[in-house]
This record gives C-alpha cells, structure tokens and sequence, in this order.
C-alpha cells in the first residue's frame, strides 16, 4: 500500500476516539483521587475565606483614626481566636494572619510600621494603614462550582476540593487496560535470552503511559507467535474485562503477524490497520465487543510514540475528559537543515535546547530508527514534520511534542 493511500494519523485518532464514552463514576476519597477525572461539577460547600481576615500581621484599626493621635489597643485576634466585639473610634486590635477583621476595622497597620507600648498605638513615621484584607468569599463562595466536570485532579485541584469541604470527591471509572506481547523472540527482564532473543520492554514504557493516563493497567505477559496461543492472551483480556485490549508486535503483515487474525477469530470488528505516520505505519485499530483494540507495531520506539499519540487519549476520552484528542504540540525551531518529508507525519526524535535569543530548538537525533531506545532516551521531544512538508533550513519554524517529563 502507497503511502498516499493510507489513513492520515488526526483522522486514525479521531475513529480511535469516535465513540470512547465515559465509562461510568464512583466515589472516592480525596487521598485515592489524584490523577483521577472529575465526574462531574464540584460545587462549594462553603465560602472561604469565611469572613474578613488579614492578610498581613500587624494592627487592625479605622484608617481615618491614625492622623487623630495614638490609638488604644484594646485586645487581639488570631487565627480561629477572633476578637468579637466591634471597633469603637480611636480603638486598634493585635492581629495575625488569617485572623478575623473586627467590625469597624477597614485597613491594617503592619507591624514594622508600628510603635506600640503602654497600651497605647502610634505609625512609625512616614508609616500608614493599608488595606490588606482578604474579604470574605475571596477565594470562592458557597454554591460556586470552582472545578468543572473533566478535570484531571492534581496537588492545586485536591486542595481546592478539601478547602471545598468535599471529603470524597466524583470521579470517572478508571479505565481497565490489557497488555498483550507477542513474539518468540522475547524473553521477561531478568531471563538469559538465546542467541537470537531480546528482552521484551514494551510493556514497561506503554503501561507506564496508560498510568500516566489513569489507567489500571494488567500486563497478561509474553505470548508465542501462535493463533491458539493469541486467542487464549485474548480470552484471559476478556475475562479481565478490559476497556482496551492492547497488543504489543504482530500487527504488521508478515507470516508470524498473527494478532490480526486471532482478534479476526474472537470477532474484532476491524476499523483500520494502517496509518500514514513513521514511526508506527502498522497500527491495528478496532472493537471487540464493548473493549477498544489497539495493535501497537513491535518495534520500542513505534510502539511508544503509537501509545502517546493513540491510547493516552483513548484513555482520558474514556474518563470523560474533553480534551482528550487536543493538539499538545507547540512551536520552535529546527536546530539542522532537515529534507523533505513523504507521504507520511514523521515523529523525529529530538533534543530541546534555547539559543540566544531564548527561542526553543529542537534538534533531531542523527540516528531514527524506530528500534533504537537510547536515541529515544536522550530526547526531550518528537520534532513533527507533515506528509509532503519541504526542505527545512535550520532555524525555520517547526512543531514539537513534548516527550513526558519534559
């Protein structure tokens, strides 16, 4: 098959998201939620800050009294320890941060700008009142939905929920991720592999990044080339009930390919299986029954670069997130002259640095072949060029992904 005749990769992702509903909610605790995807809007159960509180330590007193003269210092206020009765003119209350505003308080002296003794408050020279006063519903008020359904729950989004007043928090269904590897040439880490076997790593980098998605992810193992023996790596998928099935080699179209065949058996519903897009040509796409089937090619870097491009957005699409298939790419410029592309979107590894003038370059590797880890490894980034894109001189404007971490 021609290049010019196989499925462009937006729209390979677009059929790969057409139809991954959200899978369902549950309820969890705020320390189970990280990571997790908001089910719905999350309303406040309070206001915060409550009441006028400072900002600031120092004085709390009617600005206008200041020029009067000292002022009388009548009590203090801290933090959950208010003091309750309101200011009368001339009068100044101690005050720390986050503590309580005493009615017919409107401004806050702050300590170093103060003189205090014998009862008695006076401005060092030159010193005057300033507001320094977090008004009540400052931060939000009771009723307003401060984070919005399809959010993904980070460290700021937890503790914006816990000032919230929410201890359990509704999140979508996490989804259940199958791996399957295939090949008689693979062994597990640890093995003493034969003359002519490697060590199966895939399983590592894609689990990693279906994690990194939220999913839960089971590694099935290592499966031989064989159709009895595939079908039984998919029965054991499908009594997991796995949302997404992901194969891991033998979705290209050589004699010992034989994944295409087995799901064929166990009644995958084929939607595509080839894409315009180095590294990754061999991309097995389909359903078979209610779970997804992904069939990531075999070799390290594809397979990767398939599972950032493919199965982390099925992945947050199926926990309801909206912008599962958003562009995440950004601008910058090439850091050597680059040749023209073909008839398919390349993802060349890349090293990111900053010039002179503080402008990202994304430099490629000299080395791509999609087999080579340690090129991957020393990446920061996949340098995009388009099916039919010209030349490139260094400097010119180019597009970048970002690899995770960086």
């Amino acid at each position: 098959m021609s290049d010019n005749k196989l499925l462009p990769v937006d729209d390979a992702l677009a059929r790969v998201l057409a139809g991954a509903d959200r899978l369902g909610d549950e309820d969890v605790s705020l320390a189970a939620a990280r990571g997790r995807t908001l089910a719905r809007d999350l309303v406040a159960k309070r206001t915060q800050p409550p009441v006028d509180v400072s900002a600031m330590d120092g004085y709390a007193l009617r600005a206008a009294d200041l020029a009067a003269g000292p002022l009388r210092l009548v009590g203090e206020s801290a933090a959950g320890h208010g003091y309750n009765a309101p200011l009368a003119p001339g009068e100044a209350v101690r005050i720390f941060t986050g503590a309580p505003v005493p009615a017919g308080a409107d401004a806050i002296l702050l300590q170093e700008d103060a003189e205090a003794a014998d009862g008695a408050l006076r401005a060092r020279p030159g010193a005057s009142a300033g507001a320094h006063i977090r008004t009540a519903g400052l931060d939000f008020s009771e009723g307003l939905a401060a984070l919005s359904a399809g959010r993904r729950l980070g460290p700021a989004e937890l503790a914006l929920a816990a000032a919230m007043n929410h201890a359990t928090l509704p999140v979508a269904r996490r989804p259940r991720v199958a791996l399957i590897a295939s090949g008689d040439e693979l062994v597990p880490p640890g093995a003493e592999p034969g003359p002519s076997q490697i060590i199966a790593c895939n399983s590592f980098a894609v689990g990693a990044i279906a994690g990194d998605a939220g999913a839960e992810v089971i590694d099935l193992g290592i499966f031989r080339d064989d159709l009895t023996e595939l079908e039984r790596a998919i029965g054991l998928a499908r009594d997991a009930q796995a949302d997404v099935i992901v194969t891991l080699g033998g979705a290209s179209v050589g004699d010992r390919d034989l994944l295409r065949p087995a799901l064929a058996r166990q009644g995958m519903t084929l939607d595509f299986w080839k894409i315009a897009m180095r590294p990754g040509k061999p991309l097995i796409s389909g359903r078979l029954g209610a779970a997804h089937i992904l069939g990531l090619p075999g070799n390290p870097v594809a397979s990767i670069v398939c599972a950032l491009v493919f199965l982390a957005p099925l992945l947050r699409a199926l926990q309801g997130d909206p912008d599962a298939g958003m562009d995440q790419t950004e601008r910058a410029v090439a850091g050597a002259d680059l040749p023209p592309n073909k008839g398919r979107r390349d993802y060349m590894r890349a090293r990111l640095t900053r010039d002179a003038e503080g402008r990202l370059v994304a430099t490629p590797l000299p080395m791509q072949d999609s087999s080579l880890l340690t090129e991957l490894a020393q990446s920061q980034a996949l340098l995009i060029r388009e099916p039919g894109e010209p030349a490139l001189a260094a400097g010119g404007s180019c597009r970048i992904w970002r690899l995770p971490g960086y």
